[in-house]
């Protein structure tokens, strides 16, 4: 029963942060400079209940997966369905059977001196996200984007408050016979103090700047029981992978093992905030990596992975604690903030260049011309999205 809960409550739970602290940062945004926003919604679909506070109401709906904000916008027939849709000015329409649909949708939110969707006036323009100058529309634009690199620091940095930091100290156990390590004087027993000048923290720090190395030599300060030495050590070249990637690299190596003695320490706010910043970087750039390998070729879409890859990693990442839960949901949140960044039409870094396009242009694009963009921008998340689904289904059916 446990287990069952826990398949449906993860990735229900993991989705639900990322996606909602991303509609969030667009909802304050619009907030912040005037832009109607009448519509916040935790979940999809139908409104099961909420509190309707000014002009805005705050909803829970049927489907709890992530969250939709609704802004006012020419845009809201073409982008019916995609931030929670549906025609601004459609109750303010003449025709009474319209009207009376709007009443009968918006159920006991509706006021007769409301804007649209709770009542028959329409929104000023001046209140649409396009009326808005090009700063402020670039700001509502990137504010999830914003939002979810805030979310990722903040998990980060409160895992490493709340967990502390395991590591593996870089004490050396062992040299390999004949190797660069045991060449240079390396010694079993030796604790790696920096490499190139770079402080070790841990053994995953000693792979991380000896793996970069595939020639020349590295200056490499041990601590022994006669003091500190620093020795120069010429790593070989070996066959490695890209951990971000999968794709095959050329690794340095110097020929050492370490002693598997995982140790813990406790971090302080200032520390654990530091920690956090470098991690969300580290799998900023990870995310990248994926990114530039799949338009170079060198990553294969295979490795993409869907709602059903993505609950699947759910569940095993609760199964082993809120610490790894709480590491997914920071490396999801980075995933959407990047991915959003493209500039695919229906997507935010897509948006923000056709505002900077109008905004050069000094007028609005085409009617025609927004249409042709939406489609392709819908397009392509709907390749992507059976892409995904597709490679979800097929690891199900060969793992």
């Amino acid at each position: 029963m446990l287990n069952t809960l826990s398949s449906i409550a993860a990735p229900l739970f993991v989705f639900g942060i990322v996606v909602f602290v991303h509609e969030l940062g667009h909802f304050l945004a619009a907030k912040s400079v005037g832009v109607y926003a009448p519509i916040f919604s935790l979940g999809w679909g139908r409104r099961l209940f909420g509190i309707k506070r000014g002009e805005t109401d705050y909803r829970i709906s049927m489907f709890p997966l992530g969250g939709f904000v609704r802004m006012a916008s020419r845009e809201d027939e073409s982008m019916a369905g995609i931030e929670g849709g549906g025609n601004m000015d459609a109750a303010a329409a003449a025709d009474p059977s319209v009207l009376a649909d709007a009443k009968k949708s918006a159920g006991t939110l509706w006021d007769d001196r409301a804007m649209v969707p709770f009542g028959p006036q329409p929104v000023p323009s001046q209140r649409w996200v396009e009326s808005k100058p090009m700063l402020q529309r670039l700001w509502i634009m990137s504010a999830g984007v914003i939002a979810n690199i805030l979310l990722a620091i903040v998990v980060t940095s409160g895992v490493n408050l709340g967990y502390g930091r395991s590591f593996v100290p870089a004490v050396v156990d062992s040299v390999v016979t004949g190797g660069p390590a045991q060449a240079a004087g390396v010694l079993a027993g030796d604790t790696i103090v920096t490499v190139d000048g770079a402080t070790i923290r841990g053994w995953t720090d000693v792979l991380d700047r000896v793996s970069a190395v595939t020639s020349g030599t590295l200056a490499v300060e041990v601590a022994r029981a006669s003091g500190r030495q620093t020795l120069s050590v010429s790593p070989t070249q070996a066959d490695g992978v890209n951990p971000a990637t999968g794709v095959a690299v050329k690794v340095g190596r110097i020929g050492i093992a370490v002693r598997n003695d995982v140790q813990h320490e406790d971090m302080g706010i200032g520390e654990s905030f530091a920690a956090g910043l470098r991690t969300t970087w580290l799998m900023s750039t990870r995310v990248v990596e994926v990114l530039k390998g799949l338009i170079s070729r060198d990553v294969s879409v295979s490795n993409l992975a869907g709602p059903i890859g993505i609950a699947k990693i759910s569940v095993e990442a609760a199964s082993g604690g809120a610490e790894m839960l709480w590491s997914l949901i920071a490396f999801l949140s980075l995933n959407i903030a990047i991915v959003n960044l493209l500039p695919v039409p229906v997507l935010d870094g897509g948006q923000m260049l056709v505002a900077i396009a109008e905004g050069i242009k000094g007028s609005p694009l085409g009617a025609g011309t927004r249409e042709w963009l939406a489609r392709a921008g819908v397009l392509f998340v709907l390749v992507l999205i059976v892409l995904v689904t597709f490679n979800d289904i097929k690891r199900l059916f060969t793992s």
